[in-house]
C-alpha cells in the first residue's frame, strides 16, 4: 500500500475515555432530570392506562395505581428496548457530534429539561398532553440549536408527525368498531348475559392472543425472545389464546352465569324491600275532609314509571291508614313486568288517610331495562368489568413499553457516551435503566396521577365498563402494533381518538365534550413548538456556560 494511499485514508475519530470524571456531571445531572420527566410523564400519560377504568367505575384510583405500577415497570422493562433506541438515535444524525461527545451530553440534558418543564405545566392544568411530543420537540430543538437543519433526520421526524394524526384516527376507528360490534351482538339485546356469556371467551383468548404475540415476536433479549422466530411467535400466541377460551369457557362462564343471576335476584328482592313512601302534609288530623296529600315512591337512581293503584278498602276516594297488611298498594308497571305490591305501613298517628287521587309515583325503574348509551345494565357491567380491567392492564404494559422512551431515551445517550466514551451508542438499552424510566412513571402517577386521569375517564365522555372495554383493547392493540416497529406514537393521541369515537358511536355528537376535545388538540399542536423552543434556549445556556 503507498504512503499516497495511506495519507487518504480518514483518521479514526477521537474519542473520550469510558467513565471519564469530566463527564460524570452531565450523567448524574441526567440521572436527576430523567427522573422528573419520568415523574411528569407517569403523572400525565398514565391517564391513558387505567383513566377509563377509573372513570367506568371498575378500578378504584389506588388499585388502579397498583396495577400500573407493575405493568408500566414490566413493560418498560419487556420492550421498551426498541423505541428508546429510536428517540435516542433515530431523531439525530448522532454521527455529527464526533469528537463532540460532551456537546451531545449537553444536548441530551436540555431535551429532557424542555419536555419535563412542559409536562409538568400541563399536568398541573390537567391537560392531557403527548409525552413523545414533548421528548421528539425537545430533541428536535436542542438539535437545530447545536448543528442547524443538517442536525435533525428529517425522514424519521417525518414518519414520526404523521403517526401522532394516524395513532387516533386508527386506534379510534378499531374501538369505534368493536363498540358496535358489541352493540349488536350483546348491549342492544333484550336478555344480554347469554350472548355476552357465548362471545367471553372468544374476546378472552384474542385479547390473550394479540398481546402475546406483541411480547414474543422480536422480544427481549433477556427473556431470549428475540431467537423465536415469526411463525414460533404466531403458534405460542394462537396456542396460548385457545388454552384461555377453553378455560374461560370451561370455568368462568358457569361461575360467571351463576354470580350473575344470583346478583340480579339479590337487586330485585333489594329494590322491592327499599320502596319509601313519603307524604308531603305534616298534617296529621283525622279531618272527614283532609287536606290533600302526595305520595311519592323514591328509589335512588331510579328513572320515573308511572303506577296505578287499586284498593279494596278506598273509601270516598281516600284510603283508611288502619288497613290491614294484606291491604296492598299494587304497582302495575307500564313496561310490561309483572305487577309489584308495597304496603302501607300500618301506623294511623302518622298516616290518616291518602286520597288517591293525589298519588304521585317519582321513580322506579326494571333493572334489566333497556339503557341509553350512558349506562350498562347489570349483566353487561357484571360481563365487562373484569374484561375492561385485563385490557387497562395490557394498555398500561404497553404504555410503559412505548413511553419509557420518553424519559429514558436521552439518559441512555448520555450513560452511553459516558461508559463508551462514543456518540456511536453501540450497546442496547441497559435494562437498569429501563427500570429506572418505569419507577419513575409509576412515583409519577401514585403523587399527582389523579389530575389528569379525571379528563380522560370522565370529563371527555361517559365511561362505561362495555364502552371502556373496547376503548382500552383498541387503543392498546394500536400502541402495542407501534411499539413492536419502533414507532415512537402518542399513547395519548390513541386513548383520547379512542375515547372520541366510541363516544360518538354509541351517544351522537351529544356524548363527547367537544369543548374539551378542542383544548387537547390545542395542547397537542403547540406542544412540539413549545418543547423544542424551551430545549433550545436550555441548549443555547448550556452551550454558553459548558462549552
Amino acid at each position: 500500500m503507498s504512503l499516497t494511499t495511506l495519507s487518504s485514508v480518514p483518521p479514526p475519530p477521537v474519542t473520550m475515555e469510558p467513565w471519564s470524571h469530566e463527564l460524570l456531571p452531565f450523567a448524574i445531572a441526567g440521572f436527576i432530570v430523567s427522573f422528573i420527566l419520568a415523574f411528569g410523564v407517569g403523572a400525565n400519560d398514565v391517564a391513558n392506562s387505567f383513566g377509563t377504568s377509573v372513570g367506568s367505575g371498575v378500578l378504584t384510583l389506588r388499585n388502579a395505581c397498583i396495577l400500573a405500577t407493575i405493568f408500566e415497570v414490566l413493560g418498560a422493562v419487556l420492550i421498551g428496548y426498541k423505541v428508546s433506541d429510536t428517540v435516542r438515535k433515530g431523531i439525530l444524525d448522532v454521527s455529527l457530534y464526533n469528537n463532540a461527545e460532551k456537546e451531545l451530553m449537553l444536548g441530551s440534558l436540555a431535551a429532557l429539561g424542555g419536555s419535563s418543564i412542559w409536562n409538568l405545566v400541563a399536568t398541573f392544568f390537567k391537560l392531557p398532553i403527548s409525552g413523545t411530543h414533548t421528548i421528539v420537540g425537545a430533541t428536535v430543538g436542542f438539535s437545530l440549536c447545536a448543528r442547524g437543519f443538517s442536525g435533525v433526520n428529517w425522514i424519521t421526524f417525518g414518519k414520526i408527525v404523521a403517526s401522532w394524526f394516524v395513532s387516533p384516527v386508527l386506534s379510534g376507528i378499531m374501538s369505534g368498531a368493536l363498540y358496535m360490534l358489541f352493540n349488536q351482538l350483546i348491549f342492544k339485546k333484550e336478555k344480554p348475559l347469554e350472548p355476552g356469556l357465548r362471545v367471553l371467551p372468544l374476546i378472552y383468548g384474542i385479547t390473550l392472543l394479540v398481546n402475546v404475540f406483541s411480547i414474543v415476536h422480536d422480544g427481549p433479549t433477556i427473556l431470549k425472545f428475540n431467537l423465536i422466530p415469526w411463525w414460533g411467535a404466531v403458534i405460542i400466541a394462537v396456542g396460548i389464546g385457545v388454552i384461555t377460551s377453553i378455560i374461560v369457557q370451561l370455568f368462568v362462564v358457569p361461575r360467571m352465569r351463576r354470580t350473575i343471576r344470583a346478583s340480579i335476584a339479590k337487586e330485585v328482592t333489594k329494590q322491592e324491600s327499599e320502596v319509601k313512601f313519603t307524604f308531603d302534609s305534616a298534617d296529621n288530623s283525622r279531618s272527614p275532609t283532609p287536606p290533600s296529600r302526595e305520595l311519592s315512591v323514591i328509589e335512588k337512581g331510579i328513572t320515573p314509571t308511572t303506577y296505578t293503584f287499586n284498593n279494596s278498602s278506598e273509601t270516598n276516594g281516600y284510603i283508611p291508614a288502619e288497613t290491614k297488611s294484606n291491604n296492598l298498594l299494587t304497582a302495575n308497571l307500564d313496561n310490561g313486568c309483572s305487577s309489584q305490591s308495597f304496603g302501607v305501613t300500618n301506623n294511623s298517628s302518622q298516616v290518616p288517610l291518602v286520597n288517591t287521587s293525589q298519588v304521585k309515583v317519582v321513580s322506579m325503574e326494571k333493572l334489566t331495562d333497556k339503557t341509553d348509551g350512558d349506562t350498562d345494565s347489570l349483566e353487561v357491567k357484571t360481563l365487562f368489568s373484569f374484561l375492561q380491567i385485563l385490557t387497562a392492564t395490557f394498555g398500561s404494559f404497553a404504555h410503559g413499553g412505548n413511553d419509557v422512551s420518553n424519559a429514558i431515551g436521552p439518559l441512555i445517550a448520555l450513560w452511553a457516551i459516558y461508559t463508551e466514551g462514543s456518540v456511536a451508542q453501540s450497546t442496547p438499552s441497559p435494562i437498569y435503566l429501563l427500570l429506572y424510566g418505569g419507577l419513575g412513571i409509576s412515583v409519577g402517577l401514585w403523587v399527582w396521577g389523579r389530575r389528569v386521569i379525571k379528563t380522560i375517564g370522565e370529563d371527555l365522555t361517559k365511561v362505561t365498563p362495555s364502552s371502556g372495554f373496547t376503548i382500552e383493547i383498541g387503543s392498546a392493540c394500536t400502541v402495542l402494533l407501534a411499539s413492536k416497529v419502533g414507532l415512537p406514537i402518542s399513547t395519548t393521541h390513541c386513548k383520547v381518538g379512542s375515547v372520541v369515537f366510541v363516544g360518538w358511536a354509541k351517544s351522537s355528537r351529544q356524548g363527547v365534550d367537544w369543548k374539551l376535545f378542542r383544548n387537547i388538540v390545542i395542547a397537542w399542536v403547540v406542544t412540539v413548538p413549545l418543547t423544542a423552543g424551551i430545549s433550545a434556549l436550555l441548549m443555547l445556556i448550556l452551550k454558553i456556560a459548558f462549552l
